[in-house]
């Protein structure tokens, strides 16, 4: 049980850096809406984070699994079959010259994954 709380500190942590992550990008959309930004600094901004928060969240789904926390593991199971089929399709990088037709996308899926890690973080705090 000891261990089982390890993790769940480690969880509610990770959800957090996840949480701030998919902020940063949403203001980052914003900001390239409102021509603050040009496609190309906010493609090479934001990819840098791409697969870290993929892995981040690969890596805690990989805990669950390991350590028998099989309600947090189907939880996360299908975000990470997500971002697998997006990397597998190598769609997971933003593309500079496509930024503006994709742009309602990725915002869309940055608003899914934001709810998402907010409920993580509330249930993994539980």
């Amino acid at each position: 049980m000891l261990g089982s709380g390890w993790l769940f500190l480690f969880g509610v942590l990770a959800a957090a850096g996840l949480l701030f992550t998919m902020v940063f990008f949403i203001i980052m959309f914003s900001d390239l809406e409102c021509d603050y930004i040009n496609p190309i600094d906010l493609c090479n901004k934001l990819n840098q984070f791409v697969l870290p928060e993929m892995g981040a969240h690969a890596f805690l789904t990989l805990c669950f699994l390991l350590s028998g926390q099989w309600t947090a593991l189907f939880l996360n199971l299908p975000l990470v079959a997500f971002n697998v089929q997006k990397i597998m399709n190598k769609n997971h990088m933003y593309d500079a010259t496509e930024i503006f037709r994709t742009l309602g996308g990725h915002k869309k899926e940055c608003f899914i994954k934001l709810g998402f890690y907010l409920v993580s973080f509330f249930y993994y705090l539980y």
